[in-house]
């Protein structure tokens, strides 16, 4: 994944003592999820499934290509199949799809085959290190390095199945990939602002990146929800507790890394605002600590603020946009607030007016993967999915989204 570059329905109505102490009952101020279940319109439904039908015709291979993805519809050059993140996001799709209600039944079979397929990817280097590799390892191709960040979003959709499921088989997944992906925890103490995760697991990388740091606390936060084991808690907040220290910007803005000769990367991204709001709505569901919520709260009203201001949501790239919207709709299921959803379904629309093929059903982006369409550039894998996820997590129910991950 690039850095530098481009449960129940109970968790969703908690009201606890917290809800008064952050004064959620004033007037005008985000309220406690309600426990009235808000259908959702059915247009995100039929525009997910649509962009999901489009994408399994110009982009899977099908079984005659190992049930992968291509990682674009230019089949001139490049490799044969998609790096680990496309197909990552594509099964993330597909899992989105299985949570909308009346309709997710049709998509759990093509669920269930691609959290499957992801073990094409998985390799063990010489020396015992396992992970999930950028590209397809022996036979189908001939692997790449092992991106933490990548390792830790394959967890989040292991953790996506469990939910679905309650396959233990599928938890333990999770829990592998969370051991890879914390092997990224920098322990030098000569570092400027010590610890952070290293982006690739290679001698020569020197980028602690706010990417790895936060999907592995949200990782995290999830395996304590799930297991209880105090050690996931503690490895959340110790991550959470570094993104914020080292690399905040302001309430819910951070910075992409941090070098270990110390200078940073200032750019800023969506998806990194996400992580920290989905992980401190998961540890505030989990342990009923107020500060969490608060600090969710205000790293949301914030973001969503800079982020909406002067068309800055639209020049993102869309994969980057969906992990945001998505984590600020989990937060709505803990915390009423109307301009989550408002902001998502604003995005979802005019990017469904301005940037899609009506002829193919495909999504066009500049090469950054965000902006206005580039009518000429080859349809990626990485934005369909992106768009697919939007706009399913649109078509779940509200009792139904604290399950969106």
């Amino acid at each position: 994944m690039l850095s530098s570059t481009p449960t129940r329905t109970a968790r969703g109505m908690q009201l606890t003592a917290a809800t008064i102490v952050l004064g959620v009952a004033v007037a005008g101020a985000p309220q406690a999820a309600s426990a009235v279940t808000t259908a959702p319109d059915a247009v995100w439904q039929q525009r997910a499934s649509a962009t999901y039908d489009a994408m399994q015709d110009s982009l899977y291979t099908g079984a005659a290509g190992h049930r992968l993805y291509r990682e674009n519809t230019d089949t001139s050059t490049g490799n044969p199949y998609s790096f680990l993140w496309e197909y990552r996001e594509a099964t993330q799709a597909a899992l989105d799809l299985q949570g909308i209600d009346g309709v997710g039944p049709a998509y759990a079979n093509s669920a269930a085959a691609r959290v499957a397929g992801f073990e094409q990817y998985h390799a063990v280097a010489p020396g015992g290190r396992a992970g999930y590799e950028s590209s397809l390892p022996a036979p189908l191709g001939t692997g790449g390095d092992v991106y933490y960040d990548d390792n830790a979003v394959v967890g989040l959709s292991f953790v996506s199945q469990y939910q679905a499921t309650k396959d233990p088989a599928v938890l333990d997944h999770a829990r592998a990939a969370f051991d890879v992906a914390v092997r990224s925890w920098n322990t030098d103490g000569s570092l400027t602002c010590p610890g952070g995760s290293d982006w690739i697991d290679r001698p020569d990388n020197t980028t602690r990146a706010a990417n790895v740091t936060g999907l592995t606390a949200q990782l995290a936060a999830h395996l304590y929800e799930e297991t209880n084991d105090s050690s996931y808690l503690r490895w959340s907040t110790k991550l959470y507790d570094w993104n914020n220290r080292c690399l905040r910007q302001s309430a819910g803005l951070y910075q992409n890394s941090r070098a270990d000769d110390g200078t940073v990367d200032p750019t800023l991204w969506t998806y990194n605002s996400g992580a920290m709001i989905g992980t401190a709505t998961i540890l505030y569901r989990a342990t009923d600590d107020p500060k969490y919520l608060r600090q969710a709260t205000a790293a949301a009203r914030a973001s969503l603020k800079y982020w909406t201001a002067d068309d800055r949501l639209q020049q993102q790239p869309a994969v980057f946009n969906a992990f945001y919207l998505k984590d600020l709709l989990l937060l709505d299921s803990v915390q009423h607030d109307p301009s989550y959803r408002a902001a998502a379904e604003q995005w979802a629309t005019a990017t469904w007016r301005d940037n899609r093929d009506a002829a193919t059903g495909l999504f066009h982006f500049q090469p950054s993967g965000g902006g206005d369409p580039d009518w000429d550039r080859p349809a990626a894998t990485l934005d369909q999915a992106a768009m697919i996820q939007v706009f399913a997590a649109l078509g779940w129910s509200s009792d139904r989204l604290g399950d969106v991950s």
